[in-house]
């Protein structure tokens, strides 16, 4: 299978691109779509026929549930089955964070189907804020199911390379919408009568749900309710540690560096995540600095830790997990 990428720098190449995606959509293909989060490997949410291609080319377990995309708010009373007690919960993170990089953990209706949730009796589901995958999700009118569009555990895609780089030859298209905004996969919560619980870290924040009876976040499962749950999860292929430069022992050779602010020469390969300490800057660059130094022949890569406050509790969920540490 040839891969396309299609361009939307121009207003025709965007609805070219749009057109082509829903095409390949409407006949049950898989379609990599850029999020404001990361890139998505997008199928029809309803058509267990074209949802298994999702876990084909990504060589997915069928144990770990998708993220179900929906073209608009009125698409979540038809998936999902809101329990009277949670309802206003569940509107005032809508009204909050939608359409964002906010999934949430509902019980599912019978429209969804198992192949998606992996069996459970809760859908996963969220409003993406990105303009060209809401102008797909619209024109295809219906729920996309659209985990990271990469091999399963790999490093999360935040380009249209990245994309090529994984699943060239088992896609037929790449819809290029330039760097993500985030780069981090988006903050997942259960809402379970008025609590909410932090399945996995992301772009919003522990701090921005104060106003809710917020519950801290579960440790890693080895049978995930949520994605990303699992405890070794956007690896790289070369073996990586977390520690301190200076103050960790590396035995060896050629050595990386990821560094979150400050450079040294003492490695063969460094990337900086951000030299201002900007905690946002360094979510949105995590992956693509990572994945460089993946690609730089090296034996080892030290991560440096950020600050835990934040947005740096997500991207330290995900240098453990990359290091399965």
């Amino acid at each position: 299978m040839n891969t396309a990428v299609a361009s939307t720098n121009t207003a025709e190449n965007l609805a070219t691109a749009v057109t082509a995606a829903v095409d390949l959509l409407t006949r049950g293909e898989i379609v990599a779509l850029p999020t404001e989060t990361v890139y998505g490997l997008a199928a029809d949410a309803t058509r267990p026929d074209a949802v298994v291609k999702i876990f084909e080319a990504k060589e997915r377990p069928f144990f770990d549930p998708l993220i179900v995309h929906l073209p608009d708010r009125d698409w979540l009373d038809r998936v999902a089955d809101i329990p009277a007690e949670s309802r206003a919960t569940v509107e005032a993170l809508i009204e909050k964070f939608w359409p964002g990089p906010l999934t949430l953990v509902l019980p599912r209706r019978a429209l969804v189907p198992d192949l998606v949730t992996a069996g459970l009796d809760t859908v996963a589901v969220r409003l993406s804020a990105h303009p060209i995958f809401r102008a797909v999700i619209q024109s295809f009118g219906k729920p996309l199911a659209a985990p990271s569009a990469n091999r399963f555990g790999r490093i999360s895609p935040t380009a249209a390379a990245h994309v090529v780089s994984e699943l060239s030859s088992r896609i037929p298209l790449v819809v290029d919408g330039g760097p993500t905004a985030h780069g981090l996969e988006s903050t997942i919560v259960a809402v379970r009568g008025k609590a909410v619980r932090l399945l996995r870290s992301g772009p919003v924040t522990a701090e921005q749900f104060s106003i809710f009876n917020f519950q801290s976040p579960i440790s890693a499962s080895p049978r995930p309710e949520a994605p990303g749950q699992l405890a070794s999860h956007y690896a790289p292929r070369t073996a990586m540690q977390i520690g301190t430069p200076g103050e960790t022992v590396i035995a060896a050779k050629r050595a990386g560096l990821l560094a979150f602010r400050n450079a040294t020469s003492n490695f063969d390969a460094v990337e900086v995540l951000s030299p201002t300490g900007d905690l946002r800057e360094a979510a949105a660059t995590l992956f693509a600095k990572l994945r460089r130094l993946d690609e730089a022949g090296l034996n080892l890569i030290l991560a440096e830790p950020v600050p835990e406050t934040g947005l740096g509790v997500a991207i330290m969920d995900r240098l453990r997990k990359a290091a399965h540490a």
